[in-house]
């Protein structure tokens, strides 16, 4: 029979294999035996896919977010078959592309700061931004300095994101023609560009934000500078001789902002330029009759048809100007967001007649370039918000 261990022995050998755990837990704690932080795994392809129909798929926030501009906020604006338009969900082809999660990309973001800089194709994105980042903080404030439009201040994380509207990037102003000249040839001034300096708006804004997004493009058109308003390009303070046609100014314009940023904006600084946002008129340009009244997406085979350069159609200028641009970013840390493909398919969602105001589309006509809120910028933050997370997790 084995002999029985007194009270006051088995005591201790309880307390003795106690401390034996404790001190062996606290040593797996400081030498760990593997790291237990899991980064990100690196993001499929998230640009090239196909939209696919989900009836359940609801948008995150409605038409009473405070940071809707009112002629995108197609909601409130009673555009019809809105709940067609977003029930189509982004497939990438090799993986899936989660919705943002709101909470959990401002804790990523907590003491951070978002910055866009370009036109308005990049303020449609912005507004559509803040209205899902609201969702995870009602507190949401609207937010105005350091030379920004409009932004929005999330007090529960202590994050800003913020638009800074400089549609050519470059400085540009303009100079009308001396009176004292004869107009014989219709010139009624210029828009003076100087290609060396950044625009205001967004001059002094280096080192403020940890995250930018740049676009340019939309303004580089003759619509938006007819002849009897050219563009005429400087450099140095000095006009470019002999001049310069837009697209060649705008490639000057191009190298020059990769110049300034590469210079003057911290290599920490994580930095995205996206690409064009494509248009769907119908018929003719903006100013022409142009429509989109359509209630389905594009097909695949009919994108070639739309935007293909080498079909000079009205909408033909995307691909056109991604050219530039992509030759301008080889070789910079500067990453490509390119949203222009799976943008190209939605022809059914934009605001098109539905403004918000009664005159609007007999003195602007349809809008066929912004898009609707809640609508296609919204995979837009679904994507670029997996492109941070991928980037910060990644210390890239």
């Amino acid at each position: 029979m084995a002999p029985k261990l007194s009270p006051p022995l088995f005591t201790w050998l309880i307390l003795l294999t106690l401390s034996l755990i404790f001190l062996y837990s606290k040593i797996l704690f400081l030498y760990p035996s593997s790291p237990t932080k899991t980064h990100a795994p690196i993001p499929c392809n998230l640009f090239n896919g196909h939209w696919v129909s989900d009836p359940n798929r609801i948008p995150i926030y409605d038409e009473t977010c405070p940071f809707h501009r009112n002629a995108w906020n197609c909601l409130r604006n009673q555009r019809d078959n809105m709940g067609r338009i977003n029930s189509w969900k982004w497939v990438p082809e090799k993986c899936e592309l989660p919705r943002i999660d709101p909470l959990g990309f401002l804790g990523l973001m907590r003491n951070k700061r978002i910055g866009f800089v370009g036109d308005s194709l990049n303020e449609n994105f912005l507004a559509s931004f803040l209205c899902v980042l609201r969702v995870g903080d009602l507190g949401a404030k609207k937010w105005k300095r350091k030379g920004a439009w409009r932004g929005a201040f999330f007090p529960k994380f202590n994050v800003t994101v913020a638009y800074h509207r400089a549609v050519l990037l470059s400085k540009y102003e303009w100079q009308p023609k001396e009176s004292t000249v004869p107009n014989r040839d219709g010139l009624e001034g210029i828009y003076r560009v100087d290609v060396d300096i950044p625009a205001n708006d967004w001059a002094d804004i280096s080192g403020f934000y940890d995250v930018l997004v740049f676009n340019t493009g939309h303004w580089w058109g003759y619509d938006k500078f007819p002849k009897e308003k050219p563009l005429v390009f400087y450099k140095a303070g000095r006009p470019i001789v002999p001049p310069l046609q837009m697209l060649d100014g705008l490639k000057v314009v191009l190298d020059n902002t990769v110049s300034y940023i590469k210079k003057e904006f911290p290599k920490s600084t994580i930095k995205f330029w996206r690409l064009q946002s494509p248009r769907h008129f119908y018929g003719g340009e903006w100013n022409q009759n142009g429509s989109c009244l359509f209630n389905e997406p594009l097909e695949e085979v009919q994108l070639d048809l739309w935007f293909d350069p080498s079909n000079n159609g009205v909408n033909k200028e995307a691909r056109q100007l991604n050219r530039l641009i992509e030759e301008a970013l080889q070789g910079t840390d500067i990453q490509l967001l390119d949203l222009t493909h799976l943008s190209e398919f939605r022809a059914d969602a934009h605001p098109a007649i539905w403004l918000g105001k009664k005159d609007a589309v007999a003195i602007w006509g349809q809008d066929c370039m912004h898009w609707c809120l809640p609508g296609v910028p919204d995979t837009w933050v679904d994507i670029l918000s997996q492109l941070i997370r991928y980037n910060f997790e990644t210390g890239r």
